[in-house]
């Protein structure tokens, strides 16, 4: 591994740039991201800043269930972000299709069409939980 590559890394461990998409879900968990952001928990203190651009991100946040308005769309975004690149699904509408698996529109859970990196299961997860599923994605990207 030459230094460019270690700088990348570290660069990558100590600032990752995640990116925020609900495929159908109830918002409930898109409102604990938010509570994550903010001054009272904090998450950027890991230096983790939201970005709205998939061609920057390093991390894709997703909650709710995959819908089949949503699938294409999903897919679509997951290819545009550059490798390596790291998947978190946040509640359980996005680890297994939650209250909405089985209805007629929904594909089931995140994992059914992207591979998933991190579970954090919850109706919706508290912050706590969201903040210890990135502090083990940090770990993960520590190692990769």
């Amino acid at each position: 591994m030459g230094l460019l590559d270690k700088v990348v890394k570290w660069s990558r461990v100590k600032s990752p740039w995640v990116l925020h998409m609900n495929t159908g879900g109830c918002n409930g968990c898109d409102i604990e991201i938010l509570a994550v952001l903010m001054p009272r928990f904090d998450v950027e203190r890991f230096g983790i800043i939201l970005t709205g651009s998939p061609r920057h991100a390093d991390v894709l946040l997703c909650t709710g269930a995959v819908t089949k308005q949503m699938k294409k769309r999903l897919i679509r975004i997951y290819e545009q972000m550059p490798e390596p690149k790291f998947v978190m699904a946040i509640g359980n509408c996005a680890c297994t299709g939650g209250v909405f698996k089985g209805c007629y529109g929904v594909e089931g859970g995140i994992d059914t069409t992207i591979p998933v990196d991190i579970y954090v299961p919850g109706c919706p997860p508290k912050p706590e939980a969201i903040i210890d599923g990135v502090a083990k994605l940090l770990a993960k990207l520590q190692e990769s």
